[in-house]
């Protein structure tokens, strides 16, 4: 397992490569996840080793990307991402990144579950055999908290074994992008990470739960830094990763609004990047 940084996860707006290599150095990361649109503009102009030498002279592994196309809504606009995303997933093959994710809503106004069971694998088997072709494994983020399932009219997939299970349907490619708070919140187990194979884990979150509130009152958008509030049982969760044999990125998605009250990008990775590695160093994990 490797810290990595995910810039716009902690409200860094890195507007190029090098703002973002720059960004982790400061933190002390071990990994860079990458905006893959920014590393494919900058493959066309000026090569590919433009952005691997660029990480290599920073000490920077590459962690993943983001699913940058729009899947969830109109026929149009998923048709246009299928036909991008090609150029895409050919960049990031090309800089050694191999994990690409996105995040599945748990709920829906319009479908019911059987209905939105459907339309995520029609959505999402042709962009997961693309990436395929250019060796890319996609990772889907379930999403658990109680309190926003209850927003809308019909449940969908919120646990680890839901989203495993349509993942199968969707590609052999497919695993999950597993978030700390989501597993907490959607009532995970120690002995459910465990029974898990790393090849099932393209991804992961971490991050921490509001004090003071039970798993079914947590709201998704306020958290905590990795550790802070000690509601996750985070040593737990790493211990169960590296058991499993778990060797990517651990990202943090804080959530967290005072880091965008900090003066500077440089601040807020330090932050980050220490909560990181103080948690990973208390479950016994040296950085690999």
């Amino acid at each position: 397992m490797f810290s990595a940084l995910s810039p716009g996860n902690v409200g860094i707006q890195a507007k190029s490569l090098d703002a973002a290599i720059l960004a982790a150095q400061q933190g002390g990361f071990a990994g860079l996840e990458l905006s893959i649109q920014q590393v494919a503009d900058l493959i066309d102009q000026q090569g590919v080793e433009a952005v691997t030498g660029a990480l290599s002279a920073a000490g920077l592994r590459v962690a993943g990307w983001g699913l940058p196309i729009d899947w969830r809504n109109s026929e149009a606009a998923w048709q246009e991402g299928l036909a991008a995303l090609p150029r895409l997933a050919k960049a990031a093959q090309a800089v050694g990144a191999t994990r690409v994710c996105t995040w599945i809503m748990p709920c829906s106004n319009e479908r019911d579950y059987a209905e939105n069971r459907a339309f995520h694998i029609e959505r999402l088997k042709p962009v997961a055999q693309i990436l395929a072709e250019h060796g890319q494994n996609f990772g889907l983020e379930f999403v658990g908290p109680k309190t926003l399932r209850d927003t809308q009219r019909y449940p969908f997939i919120y646990t680890m074994e839901g989203m495993l299970a349509m993942g199968e349907e969707i590609g052999p490619n497919v695993g999950l992008l597993l978030d700390c708070f989501h597993w907490f919140t959607s009532h995970g187990t120690i002995a459910e990470l465990e029974a898990l194979r790393p090849e099932q884990v393209v991804y992961v979150h971490i991050n921490d739960a509001q004090a003071g509130l039970s798993a079914d009152e947590q709201i998704d958008n306020r958290r905590a830094l990795p550790g802070e509030t000690g509601v996750i049982d985070i040593n737990g969760f790493l211990k169960a990763l590296d058991k499993i044999g778990y060797d990517g990125p651990i990202v943090c998605e804080p959530f967290k609004k005072e880091l965008s009250e900090l003066a500077s990008d440089a601040e807020r990775s330090k932050v980050v990047g220490d909560a990181i590695r103080k948690v990973l160093a208390q479950a016994g994990i040296r950085e690999a």
